[in-house]
């Protein structure tokens, strides 16, 4: 898309002929269309004055310029301890430097865009830099031992599995290696000494993405070497006719590495203040007009616009959101622009000499502008987890026959044949000692329970393990059906069927701030489908803090009110109640619709007139804590009650509530997740839609780790209040508050801190609280009470103090404060040095770092409240049986319970399959295991064997064999025979058959012990029968104490045992 045609024209003849050229007129995103259109060769550095408008520049030309010319080079982030956000700009800078290198001829097109702090970082001479360069090539001889050396010497450092720059791993004739020149690690596989294959593979996944001809490793030489004496400025190495555009240069004019520019051509994009007579190329740029999210001038300014022969064009990240601006316009008569999805910029704007509007949708809905800058380091989050659910030796663990035991390894035992297998040790009470086969790991789950507290150990063989079973199944069950009950109850009531969407409905909903994500979507479809439904609705929202559950209660409030029906929205606390105010207010400030709230802080007479507000239908949506469900609050006609975090209210509160249910609408949110295993049982008795992914363009925090020092602290304070934030400062011993505040006072002199801690008088509290939400304070320094629920877009940075202290859902939680706007978020974590930690302590801030988006580190940092969730649903006895015997071990038994629950009550709880065994064990005398020389990594030989054992399907198992041989290499024989043991098992629990044995070259299949299974009456067992009397089968049937058998002689391996249960099917 050519803009400005004459005047780029003018520009591109003065670079070729003058030293300086001066630009005027020329803004926003329309300076980098100018730039992709005049750079046609040859190197073009592009000086913004900050990080943030480099990032933002590098992301509209990445739009703008085919193929991957363009390179960010960012400064080597000294002061931030290691972290994935380090190493990305490690990754960054060096690729960078490396693409000035390779293009030393000026011969090729590139883009470098840069800011003062990253040009005056030194960088090592070159010939370090050639010399530092390890190059790969495929079939190329090279030892390995030769490789190891190289990237040792180099400080690589070797691990069991690369997540970050600068490491590496070797396995078997596979070296991973993490360069600090790409984004992804390399896999190099050998053949011998010859390099086979050289791929590209995904740091989380492990699995490879593109293959590779030859490949430079560069080590972090970049960054660690900017002290040296022989450091020079990046400047030198530029080619000598590399074009300079400067932009606001006026902001770093007296940066020492300006002078040094003067050897190159250099454009002005503005007139400096100290060359105000020159003579400049003129633009005619104007922003993009402020529509405030109203749509109708919007169409108005596109139509007028069109008329006058502008051409209009949206650009925009997603054809869903052109798709929804298309039929806003559509509904509005609106003349159609042209939409161009998949390529953003951040700032839109007019060309009036050649009539060319360049809209930008995130503009137009006033969203915040995402942009993922090339070459950032993913983080590994997978790596992360696997290292969070590992079984490490003393881990208590709980086996769902034996009870809850002590880890105690992987071991390798003798059969009487002398042959070796691997075996799982758990150790019980009284030192008893349980060896579990390898086949069998899906009984052993990780002891998890709400409080870490260490469980009772139990006793092999005494009943108390069977009993505590039995009790938690019952108790479900009561729940359960009490809960199918009501249910039916309220389908069978006659309550308002809404009236179908209207426009504003759908002008309400494109004008939220983020896109809506795929779980939200089927939120909003789904209460809209109940709330048009004639009986009452009663559906539950489950969803992280920050997730939209709150824009789902404000669509729905405004659906009543287009009916003339009126909402009650409930909350727990004042604060709340305020927040709530707030949020509905500013979503509904276009919109026909009065809104209004209750708390401690209306004065009586504002509380009476809202009474007789409310009570003459004149408001449409009241906020308010349980004081409304009073005798004295009337209402004209209620149509819907929105009820936060139900959990919260005492019993008296619950109890009228549940009158209410019965004949209003209730929509009730938590941020309490609900455990999935239940989510499905009680499909039967509770509608709930799940959100369990995040906004897509709400910007992870930054998370980094720091230590205290007090210029670091300064500065990140000072750039939250610069942009006109505020803080929130957490330290967890309230005695230690007012020394804290001292030394921050002391760090930042003129900023206004309020301190709040749980032993204050809960209305002071309250008052302080409302006070920093207000703005009248700069920081909040508190203990952990902002957990819950506090929310304050204007507050985007977080500092927590001795952040090793903290589990990873509180710091989950607590970072899930900050964020909640269109601002850039920050979270740092001070600790002490991290040599000094614990190892536990450091796996912890690890995860919560690497997952920085919301919504990643869910999985784990909402385990111990899935926990809560649990408690909370089925009452607080359950919570007991969790303790008792960990969640997931829980969780089988709760789903074993509504299974037995179906089949009592006629009940469908799950899909039922044709299968008439749970679990067929095998027992074999062939060497079936991983062997060290393939995965010497105990962890992660544990993690396969589970993940082998939980396959279900034999194409899932296809599919994991093609990833261990991307990993690790070829597949060895006693691994291969452990595949077909799984496939075996699949056939057996399809067939009937409760246990295996192939030994001394016979096969043993076991048919169901119990005589009055409804199998021996199934199509399976009569075509079973019918096969094994077919005379040329060599499978022979024998009934001995009771138990029927199938036997077949002359099997020599578990394929061909595989092969002959295969011909029953």
């Amino acid at each position: 898309m050519l803009i400005s045609k004459n005047a780029s024209k003018t520009l591109s003849e003065a670079i070729s002929s003058q030293e300086k050229t001066y630009c005027s007129g020329l803004f926003l995103s329309a300076r980098w269309f100018v730039v992709s259109q005049v750079a046609e060769s040859g190197t073009h550095v592009i000086i913004m004055p900050d990080k943030e408008s480099a990032e933002y520049c590098s992301a509209d030309l990445y739009s703008l310029v085919e193929g991957d010319r363009v390179f960010f080079l960012p400064d080597s982030g000294k002061n931030v301890e290691r972290s994935n956000y380090k190493s990305s700009l490690g990754v960054q800078r060096t690729s960078a430097v490396g693409s000035i290198l390779a293009n030393a001829a000026n011969a090729s097109l590139l883009y470098v865009v840069t800011y003062p702090e990253a040009l005056e970082e030194p960088i090592p001479g070159k010939a370090k830099i050639a010399g530092a360069a390890l190059v790969l090539k495929k079939d190329e001889e090279m030892g390995r031992d030769h490789i190891v050396s190289t990237l040792l010497s180099q400080n690589f450092a070797r691990v069991d599995f690369v997540s970050a720059p600068g490491q590496f791993a070797v396995r078997g004739a596979v070296i991973d290696i993490f360069s600090y020149s790409n984004n992804d690690p390399f896999r190099i596989s050998f053949f011998g000494d010859e390099i086979e294959k050289i791929n590209v593979f995904d740091c989380n996944t492990q699995l490879s993405k593109e293959e590779r001809e030859s490949v430079e490793i560069f080590p972090d030489i970049i960054a660690s070497d900017t002290e040296s004496e022989d450091g020079m400025s990046i400047l030198e190495i530029l080619p000598e006719n590399t074009v300079v555009w400067l932009d606001s240069s006026d902001m770093y004019k007296g940066k020492n590495f300006f002078s040094s520019l003067e050897k190159f051509h250099r454009v002005f994009l503005e007139i400096p203040l100290s060359e105000q007579g020159v003579e400049p190329i003129k633009f005619s740029i104007t922003p993009q007009p402020v529509f405030n999210k109203n749509f109708e001038l919007l169409s108005e300014d596109i139509r007028s616009r069109m008329e006058h022969g502008f051409r209009v064009q949206i650009y925009g990240e997603k054809d869903t959101q052109a798709e929804r601006l298309k039929s806003i316009l559509h509904q509005n008569g609106c003349m159609m622009p042209e939409f161009i999805s998949g390529k953003n910029i951040h700032s839109g704007f007019i060309d009036n000499d050649d009539k060319i509007c360049c809209y930008t949708d995130h503009e137009i809905f006033d969203r915040f502008h995402r942009v993922i800058i090339r070459r950032s380091v993913e983080k590994s989050e997978q790596l992360t987890l696997n290292d969070l659910s590992a079984f490490n030796i003393g881990d208590y663990i709980v086996h769902i026959d034996h009870g809850v035991g002590i880890f105690g390894g992987l071991v390798r035992m003798k059969d009487d044949k002398g042959r070796m297998h691997e075996v799982v040790k758990l150790m019980y009470k009284d030192n008893d000692v349980v060896f579990v086969s390898v086949h069998a790991l899906h009984k052993i789950s990780r002891f998890k329970s709400k409080d870490s507290l260490p469980p009772k150990i139990n006793k092999l063989g005494s009943k108390t393990w069977q009993t505590l079973k039995h009790n938690a199944k019952e108790k479900v069950k009561d729940i359960a059906k009490e809960l199918i009950n009501l249910y039916a109850k309220r389908k069978a009531a006659e309550g308002f069927a809404y009236s179908p969407d209207t426009y504003l409905q759908e002008e309400l909903e494109s004008s939220f701030m983020y896109e809506d994500t795929p779980d939200q979507e089927t939120a909003t479809q789904a209460i809209k489908m109940d709330m048009e439904d004639k009986s009452p609705m009663d559906r539950l929202v489950c969803g992280d803090v920050g997730f939209g559950k709150t824009e789902l209660a404000v669509r729905a409030a405004f659906k009543a009110v287009a009916d003339s029906k009126q909402v009650a929205v409930l909350v727990p606390t004042t604060i709340l109640a305020f927040q709530h105010y707030n949020t509905f207010k500013s979503r509904l400030k276009n919109f026909p619709c009065n809104v209004d709230y209750v708390s401690r802080m209306r004065t009586a007479k504002e509380i009476s007139d809202i009474k007789e507000r409310l009570k003459n239908g004149k408001i449409d949506i009241i906020i308010s804590t349980h004081k409304i469900l009073g005798k004295t609050f009337e209402f004209k006609d209620l149509g819907l009650l929105i009820i936060d975090e139900e959990q919260k209210f005492g019993v008296g509160a619950k109890e009228k509530l549940r009158q209410m249910k019965l004949s209003v609408d209730t929509l009730t949110l938590t941020a309490t997740p609900i455990p999935r295993t239940l989510q499905f049982s009680l499909l039967g008795a509770r509608d709930l839609s799940i959100i369990s992914t995040p906004p897509p363009n709400r910007i992870p925090i930054q998370t980094e780790i720091i230590l205290f020092d007090e210029d670091e602290i300064r500065n990140i304070i000072n750039y939250e209040l610069d942009r006109g934030g505020q803080v929130f400062f957490l330290h967890n011993k309230v005695q230690e508050l007012q020394g804290v505040y001292d030394i921050l006072h002391r760090i930042v002199p003129d900023m206004k801190i309020c301190v709040a801690h749980g032993q204050m008088d809960p209305k002071e509290l309250e008052d302080k609280m409302m006070d920093f939400m207000q703005g009248d304070y700069d920081m909040l320094l508190s203990t952990t009470i902002i957990e819950n629920g506090l929310d304050i877009p204007n507050a985007n940075t977080i500092i927590i103090n001795q952040a090793q202290n903290f589990g990873l859902s509180d710091l989950h939680q607590l970072r899930g404060r900050v964020g909640r706007s269109n601002k850039k978020a920050f979270c740092y974590l001070i600790v002490p040095p991290l040599a000094t930690l614990t190892e536990d302590s450091r796996r912890r801030l690890k995860a919560t770092e690497e997952f920085s988006d919301l919504g990643s580190g869910f999985n784990i940092a909402m385990q111990d409240l899935d926990i809560r969730g649990a408690g909370n649903l089925l009452g607080a006895e359950q919570s007991g049986f969790i303790a008792d015997m960990g969640y997931e071990t829980y969780q089988k038994i709760l789903s074993e319970a509504m299974d037995e629950l179906g089949v009592e009550t006629g009940i469908s709880t799950k899909n039922t399959t044709d299968s008439y065994v749970e679990d067929c064990t095998i027992e074999t005398d062939q060497v079936a295991l991983i062997p060290d020389s393939y995965i010497d990594v105990t962890a992660e030989k544990i993690r396969i064997y589970k993940e082998l054992d939980s396959v279900a399907k034999d194409s899932e198992l296809k599919k994991m064999a093609e990833r261990l041989i991307d990993r690790f290499g070829p597949i060895p024989p006693e691994l291969s025979r452990l595949f077909d043991i799984v496939k075996v098992r699949h056939l057996g629990e399809k067939l009937g058959f409760e246990k295996i044995i192939i030994k001394n070259g016979i096969l043993i299949a076991f048919f169901i012990t119990n005589p009055m299974s409804a199998y021996y009456k199934s199509k399976t067992f009569s075509e079973i029968l019918r096969k094994v009397s077919e005379n040329n089968s060599g499978l022979e049937l024998k009934q001995n104490d009771s138990k029927l058998r199938v036997i077949a002689r002359n099997i020599d391996s578990i394929s061909k045992a595989y092969d002959v249960l295969k011909k029953l099917l």
